[in-house]
């Protein structure tokens, strides 16, 4: 039961913060089974097996999908780092000092590879 990894007691968390926990703890196992499915349709020696364990994991990575788009609807601050990082293609460590930089004010601009990125909330900048 996800109530268990806890930090805090439950009394003292707000219904969206368990509600962010369900959906974490969710996405962790989600993303586990992924793992799972592909080091067994690796392993697997015969293709029928192997495919349908392939199948198995795609269809966790649409579950983890789900979940992490459910996250990014529901916390702005997670929503952010997402808008920042996903579907660039700059080295990873550039597009946080552009990111580091616009929040400073100074130049932010990522490198040609990049597909660009949003520092902030939406709607802002």
């Amino acid at each position: 039961m996800s109530s268990e990894n806890l930090h805090a007691p439950r009394e003292r968390l707000s219904r969206r913060t368990i509600s962010l926990h369900h959906a974490v703890v969710s996405l962790m196992e989600e993303l586990d089974a992924i793992d799972w499915y592909r080091q067994r349709a690796e392993d697997a020696e015969e293709d029928s097996l192997k495919d349908l364990l392939r199948h198995n994991m795609r269809e966790e990575m649409e579950h983890a999908s789900m979940l992490l788009e459910w996250i990014r609807r529901h916390d702005k601050d997670f929503e952010g780092y997402l808008r920042t990082y996903l579907f660039t293609e700059a080295p990873l460590l550039e597009v946080e000092h552009a990111a580091e930089a616009a929040a400073k004010g100074g130049d932010a601009k990522p490198s040609s590879k990049s597909r660009g990125f949003t520092v902030g909330r939406p709607g802002e900048g």
